[in-house]
């Protein structure tokens, strides 16, 4: 099969789908693979690496986006990308499409087998090419929420951890997943005070015990997230429902009540976010302020750690691209539930159910259409 792999153009993108040593696997395996130059720069992966890996380095995108049978990215692709989509071809990358309409459609019409990394779900219901982003995420959404709670940028002025003789700042997560316990991990570890919500009592129960009296625990509801984020410094919003929109659980009405200069930190802003006041910003230009609470909603927040974030992805991506390439998407399926879970859309069909829902469309059971 022929690989290819292009650089990102979303705004401060650094990281890049595949690495030299991801060639030397595809190639090793008897595939082909097209690297655009210059896509591994911001990653610290010069072309020479990837020609000595066995990649064929071609000078611009559009070469490769027509001459290969599976492009692998990291982030979704941008309306410029989609006059490059064409029937069949494989696009293995972070969709995101519950919030993006538009893209969905132009997968559609393009008649692209998309396959998404956030929805492909292991048998025991972890979700594989997501937990790597989401512990970075995670840990990162402290080391901004941090920073973004200093005075000059709008924030109350507070260090997270205090010092003797002055209070800590107070953190609440709201959802304990993989975002919300690596974000538990740093704070709890920054010495703040650290109050986490999730509506799973055995998930509660779990970090509990991987924390003991360093946090606090409440089941998430509506009346102990108004109390929680009342006192908050810095709140994280790390809630999923993979592939699905997520659930507004942050209010505008619980704003004018918090603290002037607190940050939300909303990790789910790819999802349509967590918060009734998020919208979509970029490393460039971070953050708003609404009611007097800074919001930091950066749709790549991994992507500015690139060098980390792309080796953390694509140790877990290899595996599945592998099995893809090998067998081709249909019969990688037919081998493979899990490879299944994470096609989004094949040949102008919706075959995520949580993505079809988010837009009130029909979804179609892939395995009826192999």
């Amino acid at each position: 099969m022929k690989i290819g792999c292009v650089k990102e153009i979303k705004n401060n993108e650094f990281r890049v789908g595949m690495t030299p040593d991801n060639v030397r696997a595809y190639v090793s395996a008897g595939h082909e693979v097209y690297i655009e130059k210059g896509a591994g720069i911001g990653s610290g992966f010069t072309d020479a690496g990837y020609v000595e890996a066995g990649a064929a380095m071609v000078d611009g995108a559009k070469d490769i986006w027509s001459t290969v049978d599976m492009m692998i990215k990291v982030k979704e692709p941008l309306e410029e990308e989609y006059a490059y989509f064409r029937e069949g071809m494989i696009l293995y990358t972070y969709l995101h499409l519950a919030a993006d309409e538009k893209q969905m459609d132009a997968l559609l019409k393009g008649k692209v087998k998309a396959v998404a990394y956030e929805t492909l779900q292991e048998t025991d219901r972890s979700l594989p090419l997501l937990a790597p982003m989401s512990q970075i995420a995670g840990r990162l959404s402290i080391q901004e929420g941090a920073k973004y709670l200093e005075k000059r940028f709008g924030g109350e002025g507070i260090l997270l951890a205090g010092v003797p003789g002055t209070p800590k700042a107070n953190v609440v997560i709201l959802g304990g997943g993989t975002v919300g316990m690596n974000a538990c991990k740093i704070a709890a570890g920054m010495g703040a005070n650290v109050t986490i919500l999730d509506i799973s009592l055995k998930r509660l129960e779990e970090l509990d015990n991987m924390f003991g009296s360093r946090i606090q625990t409440l089941v998430s509801n509506e009346s102990n997230i108004e109390r929680a984020v009342k006192d908050a410094d810095l709140v994280i919003g790390s809630v999923l429902i993979p592939g699905a929109s997520t659930p507004k659980l942050f209010k505008k009405k619980y704003l004018p009540g918090m603290k002037d200069g607190a940050v939300f930190v909303d990790v789910a802003i790819d999802q349509g976010g967590c918060g009734e006041t998020s919208r979509v910003t970029t490393h460039d230009d971070p953050v708003y302020i609404e009611d007097g609470v800074v919001h930091y909603c950066v749709g790549n927040m991994p992507g500015a750690v690139p060098r980390t974030s792309t080796i953390a992805l694509t140790n877990a991506t290899l595996r599945y691209g592998l099995q893809i390439a090998e067998n081709g998407l249909e019969e990688a399926c037919k081998k493979s539930a899990v490879i299944c879970s994470g096609v989004n859309c094949y040949l102008g069909k919706i075959t995520n159910k949580n993505v079809a829902e988010a837009h009130n469309r029909e979804s179609v059971d892939i395995c009826s259409l192999i």
